[in-house]
């Protein structure tokens, strides 16, 4: 009988092969009314980086953003019954909040309410109480969903470049345009350089052995820095 090969290409799961943790660091707090859903379930599956607990407000907790999770129906029968406007204020209680709305369709038709009281609470949503919609298919989408938000704060927070911007700058802002303009130097090097040595003077006068210890100011930066400076 001719062995079956492993196909590499393959997607799926060997069944010698260990899922491993997508969110080891971060973890996702599932509301202890959310303990029987399949979200719950597939999270679990997935072996994703979560615990159970009791929430006062939304369904779910990833680090300082609260979800509050709800099927099309529900969002209808929330609407109605004017809870979902209760819903919304507490969730401006955190520093990062979405609605994540579950299977979402247009066949407005079915709900004894009119389609533009839909259309208008999906407005004020955005413009009035600034929160974001998030739009997912079913539960598996939802639990794909929260890992990657789980995920995105596990990441390196990055340093954005302020050469672009042309609006009035601080006297911090300032050193760092300079600095950003040496070869090799991009905004994480400004920053710890002026985090190290508070001033251009200072900077311009150090050490080359010195300026080697900034991460990532390897000795070709550090060299092409001061040949330019001292040119």
């Amino acid at each position: 009988m001719k062995k079956q090969l492993h196909n590499i290409f393959s997607k799926k799961t060997s069944p010698n092969q260990i899922p491993t943790c997508p969110n080891p660091n971060t973890k996702i707090i599932i509301d202890t009314r959310e303990k029987q859903s399949l979200i719950a379930a597939n999270l679990i599956e997935q072996k994703a980086n979560c615990e159970f607990e009791k929430l006062d407000i939304g369904d779910y907790l990833i680090n300082d953003t609260i979800i509050e999770r709800k099927t099309f129906p529900d969002f209808i029968s929330s609407m109605i019954n004017k809870r979902l406007q209760e819903q919304l204020i507490n969730l401006k209680k955190y520093p990062k909040q979405f609605l994540l709305l579950e299977g979402f369709y247009y066949n407005y038709q079915d709900f004894n309410i009119h389609e533009n009281a839909i259309k208008g609470m999906l407005i004020s949503i955005a413009t009035d109480f600034k929160i974001p919609i998030i739009y997912t298919e079913n539960e598996k989408d939802t639990s794909n969903f929260l890992i990657l938000t789980a995920k995105r704060y596990e990441k390196k927070k990055r340093v954005l470049s302020i050469r672009h911007l042309k609006n009035s700058k601080s006297l911090e802002e300032q050193k760092q345009f300079i600095l950003e303009g040496f070869p090799g130097v991009g905004p994480t090097i400004a920053q710890e350089l002026l985090k190290k040595y508070k001033t251009l003077k200072n900077i311009f006068k150090t050490r080359e052995e010195e300026l080697e210890e900034i991460k990532s100011f390897d000795k070709n930066k550090v060299e092409n820095f001061k040949r330019l400076f001292e040119s």
